[in-house]
């Protein structure tokens, strides 16, 4: 691959330094090339700037802009395929998986969706002002209208767990609504983030509506949260470069939307203890752990602990680790040796501050290369425990006993994070009220589900601002009040 840039409809060679993808699997080098310089990130800025003044693509119509937009999703389903390789290779997500559903062929149909739904929102909606107020003592009628119109330039910056979708998410409801765009992928998964701008140019988008950097470091994303020419800043990742985000965005008060850490709860009901060993299979599985909403704090009653970790130990002592284009693994690597790392430091804490370990644990012996750690379940003692507290960001699990509901809805709310949760019980009215007194930004009963038309984001440290459904297009559209008299 030889361009690093899409900047105002032309491809463009880098000209910062060099970008090394590697592959987590093998730990092999397998894409190098001159990143976008900061010069060539600003350029992509004021071509997304020009193009938005100019109206070349805030004038169209909805359905004008809709119809170059299916032309552009269009022109991504058949690379859908070899997207799938180049995510197994740059992100390490197991080929054969049910991750790589949600990494490729779910985004491409929530595209079509998001662009259907926006299509369904009114441009004004009539304010509910009281009758009595509609007309003056004047005897003039009076009508207030909510006017929904572009934000303008939009940076996009996309995560590197699940690269493909975390841009298609932002670069979709941002165009659709008439902004222009310029995305930036993580520079450890950047690769998939060239298909949009082959998509562009088969599409016919206009030139400078939607723009693609790559780059090597830090000093291009740091510009497009900071330059006065970009009107929002979408971004998925850790919380911690979320907050930088805020402070740099602040000088010019641009709009934001935050995906953000978690460290989201799963409460098991009394009787329901039987489902805790797939559900933990199923949270270090997917996509080994990396993922901001799974549910990596799991309460179950005290009583039943030690049976519950029986169960664990039984289900996950068969789980297959591999190279992610093994169609046998189950568990591929994460996606750096710094992330490994972090994996086995917070195991060594949660040791340290009394918890133990029940399964995994540790880098699997027969793995010499790779970034590669075990399925891992730990006893905590208490939500206070590091490994409780902190984002892991891998395949790490906590167990931790509750003594009452009361107590388990405490302790799951005790967190400076607050993305997701879940609830499982047969006794639906019970886990009901359960689900109810979480404080989270999505909360699941029994049942999670993952649609173009229901909003998720995150409270308090994951994040602000909503993605899909209609908060999440609305989030891309400045709205102003008409009041009209006559």
């Amino acid at each position: 691959m030889a361009h690093a840039g899409y900047i105002d409809g032309s491809f463009v060679t880098g000209k910062g330094d060099i970008l090394t993808v590697q592959d987590p699997s093998t730990e092999e080098e397998f894409e190098r090339l001159p990143g976008c310089a900061t010069a060539q990130v600003e350029s992509a800025v004021l071509a997304a700037r020009k193009a938005f003044d100019s109206g070349i693509w805030s004038d169209k119509t909805a359905q004008e802009r809709a119809a170059v937009l299916r032309r552009f999703v269009a022109a991504l389903i058949p690379r859908g395929e070899a997207l799938k390789d180049l995510i197994m290779r740059e992100a390490g997500c197991p080929r054969h998986g049910h991750s790589m559903i949600m990494q490729v062929d779910q985004p491409l149909r929530q595209a079509l969706e998001t662009i259907d739904l926006f299509l369904g929102l009114p441009e004004t909606e009539d304010n509910p002002v009281p009758l009595a107020q509609r007309v003056t003592p004047q005897g003039t009628v009076m009508q207030s209208l909510r006017r929904f119109t572009p934000v303008g330039v939009v940076s996009a910056i996309a995560a590197y767990n699940y690269p493909f979708l975390t841009a298609l998410w932002k670069v979709i409801p941002a165009l659709i609504a008439g902004n222009t765009v310029v995305l930036r992928p993580s520079p450890l998964t950047p690769l998939s983030a060239m298909a949009f701008a082959e998509a562009a140019q088969e599409a016919e988008l206009p030139p400078g509506v939607l723009n693609v950097v790559l780059e090597s470091g830090l000093e291009g994303g740091r510009l497009m949260t900071e330059h006065p020419a970009i009107d929002m800043v979408g971004f998925t990742g850790s919380s911690g470069v979320g907050v930088h985000i805020m402070s740099q965005a602040a000088p010019t008060m641009k709009r934001l939307q935050l995906e953000l850490g978690g460290k989201s709860a799963q409460i098991f009901l009394p009787d329901m203890v039987e489902m805790v060993a797939p559900a933990a299979l199923g949270a270090c599985t997917a996509h080994a752990g990396q993922g901001c909403a799974i549910g990596t704090r799991i309460f179950v009653p005290e009583d039943r602990k030690a049976e519950v970790m029986e169960q664990v130990a039984e289900r996950f002592g068969s789980v297959r680790v591999g190279p992610a284009d093994d169609p046998d693994t189950q568990l591929g690597p994460v996606i750096s040796a710094a992330q490994r790392d972090r994996c086995e430091r917070f195991t060594q804490l949660a040791v340290e501050n009394g918890g133990r370990v029940i399964t995994g644990g540790k880098r699997p012996a027969n793995l010499d290369k790779g970034f590669f750690f075990e399925a891992t379940v730990l006893d905590l003692p208490d939500n206070a425990n590091p490994a409780a507290q902190e984002e892991i960001f891998g395949p790490v699990l906590g167990i931790i006993g509750y003594r009452d509901l009361d107590h388990a809805v405490a302790m799951a709310n005790d967190s400076k994070f607050g993305l997701s949760g879940y609830v499982y019980g047969k006794d639906k009215a019970q886990a009901l009220k359960v689900g109810l007194a979480i404080r989270s930004g999505t909360v699941n009963v029994n049942a999670g589900m993952m649609s173009s038309y229901i909003s998720s984001g995150g409270h308090r440290m994951s994040g602000i601002g909503r993605e899909r459904g209609v908060e999440g297009l609305r989030i891309y559209q400045q709205q102003s009040n008409l009041n009209l008299g006559g």
